[in-house]
């Protein structure tokens, strides 16, 4: 695939990995499509059915589905508007992206819906936000981490079970239904997940994670007492996506996610892209090649 230039924007032709990875903060803020009136599915025991692909594609800023970014030959366009001026760098195509990226960066930070820190980490925050590229664990080939990972791409579930599948990492939860938190297990970066169902709702309540991911790309930072409660209530051809995020080690109060509705893609070639293999930079500092 190919990405092009349109206009004073960016063109980014790529994997639907890479599209999938658009920032929590814009994420959130994306105003949330009214629902239709469509029969909600259900399963055998009565409870709302959450299997199938959604989200068309990530929306894409107005709820495109990916077909609608799709030309003939496969390549997926998407335009991404950035300053063509006002910048004393030029208005050549990389200073575009550039400018696309710094202005992204500025609306996310000014996002009046953010984790409130504790006073004595906002120095720390501030430091991880300005050496992002250096800090964040995405950028040396780490997970996201949950919540940041977002929503699925596709659901798989039963009455005992729920499986999310995400495109953006080729990764995977599987949480279950109706039994305990395993005590026994060690922290991991996804945390150990749980699922109830609270009337129509399926409520997730995750814990036991590390402190290796962020909750969010401005230096969002958690410790090892996050916990993460994602509310799905499916109602018609939608899900409403809620997340209560906790951390009383730093954070002063639970950060409350704006709601989300996620539509239900039903795009017949709807499929999962292979991500690119990580590229570790590192190797040819080796000093011995010595295995075993």
């Amino acid at each position: 695939m190919k990405a092009r230039l349109i206009g004073g924007g960016i063109a980014v032709a790529t994997a639907v990995a890479a599209l999938g990875l658009a920032p929590v903060a814009a994420q959130q803020q994306r105003p949330a499509p009214a629902q239709d009136d469509a029969p909600t599915p259900r399963m055998t025991d009565g409870h709302p059915d959450l299997n199938g692909w959604w989200g068309g594609g990530g929306g894409f800023g107005g709820g495109r589905t990916l077909a609608d970014l799709t030309d003939e030959k496969g390549n997926i366009t998407l335009q991404l508007n950035a300053r063509p001026e006002g910048s004393a760098l030029g208005t050549a195509s990389g200073q575009l992206a550039t400018n696309f990226e710094r202005d992204s960066g500025i609306g996310q930070r000014a996002d009046s819906n953010k984790p409130i820190y504790k006073a004595e980490f906002w120095d720390k925050v501030q430091y991880l936000d300005i050496n992002g590229n250096a800090e964040d664990p995405t950028f040396s080939c780490g997970p996201a981490g949950v919540p940041r990972m977002g929503f699925p791409n596709k659901i798989v579930s039963n009455p005992n079970e729920v499986v999310f599948l995400y495109d953006n990492e080729n990764t995977f939860r599987w949480i279950p239904i109706n039994k305990p938190h395993n005590a026994d297990r060690d922290a991991t970066y996804k945390g150990d997940s749980v699922a109830t169902w609270e009337g129509d709702t399926l409520v997730i309540d995750t814990n036991n994670f590390n402190d290796q991911t962020w909750l969010g790309w401005p230096g969002y930072f958690h410790s090892d007492e996050l916990r993460v409660v994602e509310r799905l209530t499916r109602t018609g051809n939608a899900i409403k996506y809620e997340v209560t995020v906790e951390d009383p080690k730093v954070l002063m109060k639970p950060w409350v996610w704006n709601p989300r509705i996620m539509r239900v893609n039903t795009d017949p070639k709807a499929a999962f892209w292979e991500d690119p293999p990580c590229d570790d930079k590192d190797l040819e500092h080796i000093v011995t090649k010595e295995r075993g």
